[in-house]
C-alpha cells in the first residue's frame, strides 16, 4: 500500500526541478504537513526506546514527547516565517545568507550528515532489528537490507512529495496499530488502576549474583522507582530531574523541531504560512499519543514479563536478549509477540515497518538535500539542474550502503536504554547549533565571527564531555563507570542547559566586540525585519553570481556539443531515457536559466487570511491549555 502511494505521488508531482523534488513544489496542505512532521519524528526507535525506558523507570521519558507541544508552536509562529521570507531550501543555506562566508554553513552541513548517519539511521535500524528478531526470527541483515532498499526506492524516485503522501498513510497505520496493542495490553493487565498497583511489585525472580567476585546486585538495581508515575522528579536524585526535563529538553527540542533539516523541510513545502501553523498544531496533538501508545505499554510489559523485561542478572539477560546490560529494550516487541492475537501480529509488524521506513525515508531525503545544495554546489558550482537531481539520488544510495556497513557496529552497541543513548549524544552536540539559530533569527547584532566561534567553542565543550563518557562507558547499576565525577557527574540535560548558555554568551561577546552586519543585508532574514519590502543585498551574492556564471557557461558548452552531435543524440539508447525518467530529469537536458539551485526568486507571501489566522491562533492556545493540563495531571 505504502509503495503504491509513493508511486502515485511520483506520477502526480513535479519531480524534475529542485523546488519540486526537495520542497514538493510548495503545494502541501496542512494535514500532510502535520502527519509528515509526526511520522518523520516517530521512528521505530521511539517504539523500542520509549517503551524500554518506560519499562525501566516509568513515565518521565514521556516528557520528551510532551515538551514538543510547545516547541512546534515556536517553529510555526516564529522560525518558519523567517525561513520562508529568506527564500531558502536548507538550513545551512539560511546561515550562509544570514552571516555570509561559507565556514558556518559547511560545518552545519557536515555535522548534520554525521548525526543523521550515525545516530538517527543506526538507532532506527537497531530498534527495527530488535523487533524483527523478537517477532519473526529473521536474519538481521536480510530484514534491514530489504527495508532500506524499499525505502530508498520511493525516496530516490519520488522526492519530498512522495515522502509526505506516504508519511500521511503511515501515520494512520502507526496510530491504528499502536492503539490496538495498547487496548489489548490494558485489558491483559486489568486497567490503569491495576498498572498503578502492580508496577511497583514487578520484580524478577532471579536477583542473586552468579559471579560474586565480579559484581554484586543491590535491590535498587531491580526494584522499580518510587516516582515511576511522576513526570517531574527530584532535581538531585531523579534519573530525569525536573529542571532538566523542563529546560534541557526544551533546548534539545528547539534544535530538533526548529533548526533540523528533516523537520523544517516539511514546513517549507506547505502552501502558505497558515497551512504551516495548522500542520504544527496537528503534529502537536499527535505528540500527546506516544505516552499512551508506547510508554504505558512498556510499563505493562514489565508487569507481565518481569523475568525477561526486568532481568537484572547479566548471565540471564544475555540469554533473554543477547546483552548483559539489561533487556528493557525488548519490552514493546515482547508485548506484541505475547499479547496480540496471531492475525494482528502482522498488523503490528506493518506498524513497525511503517515507522522505520517513514523515519529513514525522511532522513534520506533531507540528507540528500543537504549534500546536493550545500556540499555538491560548492564542489561543482557549474552543476546544471539535471546534474543536481541525479547527484541527490546517488547520495541516497550512498547513505544506504554506509548504513548497511554500519549494522555490525549497531549490533555491538546494544546499550541498556536506547532512548537515553540518543538523547545524551544530542545533548552534547545540538545546543550550540540551537543557540546560534535562536540568536541569528532574533538578535540582529549577531555576526559571522560571533556565530562561528560560538559553534567552535560549543563543539569543543560538548566533545570534552562526550569523548570521556564513551571512552570510560556510561556504566550500569551493576558495573558503574570509571569516568571522573567532575566530567560525567553532571546529568546530560543539565549539561545541555549549561552548553546552550555558554555558547550564547560566547556568540554575543564576540559579536559585540566586532563589526555589526548592516540592515541592508538583513531584510527578511531576522524576525524583526520579516515583513520588510526593501531590497536585500545578500552577503553571499558574489559566490552565487560566480556559481550562476559557471552554470551558464556549462549550459552553453552543452548546447554547442548538442548541436555538433545531433545525430548521436537521436540514437540515444532507450535505457538512458528510462534512467532519466526514473530520476525525474525528463527527456530534455535543457534547463531554463532562471531555474537555479536556489529557492524561487519570487518571495513567498507570509500574509494570512485574518479569519484563518485567528482560527489557528485560537487552536494553538487550546493546544497549550491541553498540554499544561496533561503535564499538571501526571506531574
Amino acid at each position: 500500500m505504502v509503495i503504491g502511494v509513493g508511486i502515485w505521488s511520483m506520477f502526480r508531482t513535479n519531480r524534475g526541478t529542485v523546488g519540486g523534488y526537495f520542497l514538493a513544489g510548495r503545494t502541501m496542505t496542512w494535514w500532510p504537513v502535520g502527519a509528515s512532521l509526526f511520522a518523520s519524528n516517530i521512528g521505530s526507535g521511539h517504539f523500542v526506546g520509549l517503551a524500554g525506558t518506560g519499562a525501566a523507570s516509568g513515565i518521565a521519558v514521556g516528557g520528551f514527547e510532551w515538551n514538543a507541544l510547545f516547541i512546534v508552536l515556536l517553529l510555526g509562529w516564529l522560525f518558519v516565517p523567517v525561513y520562508l521570507t529568506a527564500g531558502v531550501i536548507t538550513m545551512p543555506q539560511y546561515l550562509k545568507k544570514r552571516f555570509g562566508g561559507t565556514r558556518i554553513s559547511l560545518y552545519l552541513s557536515v555535522i548534520s550528515l554525521f548525526l543523521y548517519i550515525f545516530t538517527k539511521i543506526s538507532v532506527d535500524m537497531f530498534s527495527g532489528a530488535v523487533f524483527i528478531q523478537q517477532a519473526l526470527g529473521w536474519n538481521i541483515y536480510v530484514a534491514v537490507i530489504a527495508l532500506l532498499s524499499i525505502t530508498a526506492l520511493y525516496t530516490v524516485t519520488g522526492g519530498l512529495a512522495a515522502l509526505m503522501y506516504t508519511d500521511t498513510v503511515q501515520t494512520f497505520v502507526i496510530i491504528a496499530g499502536a492503539l490496538v496493542l495498547t487496548v489489548f495490553s490494558f485489558v491483559k493487565v486489568g486497567g490503569y488502576s491495576a498498572l498503578l498497583a502492580s508496577y511497583s511489585s514487578a520484580l524478577p525472580s532471579a536477583t542473586v549474583s552468579l559471579d560474586p567476585q565480579r559484581y554484586n546486585i543491590s535491590p535498587q538495581c531491580y526494584i522499580p522507582r518510587q516516582d515511576a508515575f511522576s513526570l517531574l522528579r527530584d532535581p538531585a536524585t531523579g534519573d530525569l530531574p525536573w529542571p532538566g526535563v523542563l529546560f534541557g529538553i526544551a533546548i534539545v527540542g528547539g534544535w530538533y523541531w526548529c533548526t533540523d533539516q528533516v523537520i523544517v523541510q516539511r514546513c517549507l513545502a506547505a502552501r502558505s504560512l497558515t497551512h504551516v501553523k495548522a500542520g504544527c498544531i496537528m503534529c502537536g496533538y499527535l505528540k500527546l499519543l506516544p505516552m499512551f501508545l508506547m510508554v504505558f505499554p512498556g510499563m505493562i510489559s514489565r508487569v507481565l514479563f518481569p523475568d525477561e523485561v526486568g532481568c537484572v542478572v547479566p548471565e540471564v539477560c544475555k540469554e533473554v536478549c543477547g546483552t548483559e546490560v539489561g533487556c528493557s529494550n525488548i519490552a514493546y516487541p515482547k508485548l506484541v509477540v505475547s499479547v496480540m492475537p496471531s492475525g494482528l501480529r502482522g498488523l503490528m509488524l506493518a506498524v513497525m515497518l511503517a515507522a522505520l521506513m517513514s523515519s529513514l525515508a525522511s532522513i534520506f531525503n533531507s540528507s540528500s538535500t543537504l549534500f546536493t545544495m550545500d556540499i555538491w554546489t560548492r564542489i561543482r558550482p557549474q552543476a546544471a539542474e539535471s546534474e543536481l537531481m541525479i547527484v541527490g539520488r546517488v547520495w541516497v544510495l550512498c547513505i544506504v550502503a554506509i548504513s548497511i556497513c554500519w549494522i555490525p557496529v549497531v549490533q555491538a552497541a546494544q546499550s541498556g536504554q536506547l532512548f537515553d543513548y540518543i538523547q545524551s549524544v544530542t545533548s552534547y552536540l545540538a545546543p550550540p547549533i540551537a543557540s546560534v539559530f535562536f540568536l541569528a533569527v532574533f538578535v540582529k547584532r549577531v555576526n559571522e565571527p560571533g556565530a562561528f566561534w560560538g559553534l567552535m567553542g560549543g563543539l569543543l565543550m560538548g566533545l570534552c564531555r562526550m569523548i570521556p563518557e564513551f571512552w570510560f562507558g556510561t556504566g550500569s547499576c551493576l558495573f558503574p563507570s570509571d569516568c571522573p565525577r567532575l566530567v560525567c557527574g553532571v546529568h546530560y540535560l543539565y549539561f545541555a542547559v549549561l552548553l546552550f548558555f555558554c555558547t550564547s554568551v560566547l556568540v554575543l561577546l564576540v559579536s559585540y566586540s566586532s563589526k555589526p552586519i548592516e540592515d541592508q543585508h538583513l531584510h527578511r532574514l531576522v524576525f524583526s525585519l520579516r515583513h520588510s519590502k526593501e531590497e536585500r543585498e545578500d552577503l553571499d551574492w558574489k559566490e552565487e553570481e560566480r556559481a550562476r556564471r559557471a552554470r551558464k557557461q556549462a549550459e552553453e558548452k552543452k548546447r554547442e556539443k548538442k548541436q555538433e552531435g545531433m545525430a548521436e543524440e537521436e540514437a540515444k539508447a532507450g535505457i538512458c531515457r528510462l534512467v532519466g525518467w526514473f530520476c525525474g530529469v525528463g527527456g530534455s537536458s535543457h534547463v531554463p536559466e532562471q531555474e537555479v539551485p536556489e529557492a524561487a526568486e519570487q518571495l513567498p507571501d507570509i500574509s494570512e487570511d485574518p479569519v484563518w489566522k485567528h482560527a489557528v491562533d485560537a487552536n494553538a492556545v487550546i493546544m497549550m491549555a491541553v498540554a499544561v493540563f496533561m503535564w499538571g495531571y501526571f506531574a
